[in-house]
């Protein structure tokens, strides 16, 4: 488990992906890897979810994990396709427990410190900050990571090209996720230079990003 965080802090971005069929989940990934990015968390949002995790998966060359996840259930599902880490909205016990059952870590939402204080019981140490910009955003996340310094953040919702520096400067945060670099339209265009040249840009503020935070720490 503590590679894959390491694999995720080193990158820095997490693409968040909503994948319509399989066909789509593997052009998005393509597009994301053109674009100097082989990291994908494709979402529970879509029925073709698990099918476009197993086929990413088989490639070998993309990290591939799985969001939106809310039960134990869709844990099984996704670590059955190949998924190697696990994303969810919100903080549950149950789905924490099934995750490290099956090795694979786990980045929970959190927006509280109770929910943050939850997380570190069941042994997580890196969270989602989610939503993050709805949610109070950077002086949210100053807020909560005073008193937790063993915490590590991965602030998703509402972070694009316009604050998404400001974010990779705390110190704090392992990395940030996001789709702003796969519109919709681009998409559905199937314009993967459109994709790309957003995924390079984003990679390449990453790059530039001098004071980049450590690997995150290992969850459990």
């Amino acid at each position: 488990m503590v590679a894959v965080l390491e694999e995720i802090a080193r990158h820095r971005l997490v693409p968040v992906v909503v994948a319509d069929s399989v066909a789509e989940g593997s052009f998005i990934v393509d597009a994301l890897a053109e674009g100097g990015l082989p990291v994908a968390e494709i979402t529970f949002r879509t029925a073709a979810a698990p099918d476009a995790i197993a086929a990413i998966a088989s490639r070998g060359d993309i990290l591939v994990g799985a969001g939106t996840i809310v039960s134990p259930a869709q844990v099984d599902t996704a670590v059955d396709a190949g998924a190697r880490f696990l994303v969810s909205p919100g903080f549950h016990p149950a789905v924490a427990d099934r995750a490290a059952e099956r090795g694979v870590p786990l980045v929970p939402g959190a927006i509280s410190a109770s929910e943050i204080m939850a997380a570190l019981a069941a042994g997580i140490t890196t969270v989602k900050l989610f939503p993050a910009e709805t949610s109070g955003g950077l002086p949210a996340l100053r807020a909560l990571a005073a008193p937790f310094g063993d915490v590590r953040f991965v602030p998703t919702g509402g972070i694009d090209a316009a604050n998404l520096d400001a974010y990779l400067a705390h110190p704090r945060v392992t990395a940030v996720g996001g789709s702003w670099m796969l519109p919709r339209d681009a998409v559905e265009a199937r314009d993967a230079a459109r994709i790309a040249r957003a995924t390079s840009d984003a990679v390449a503020r990453v790059s530039a990003s001098s004071q980049a935070a450590p690997a995150g720490l290992p969850n459990g």
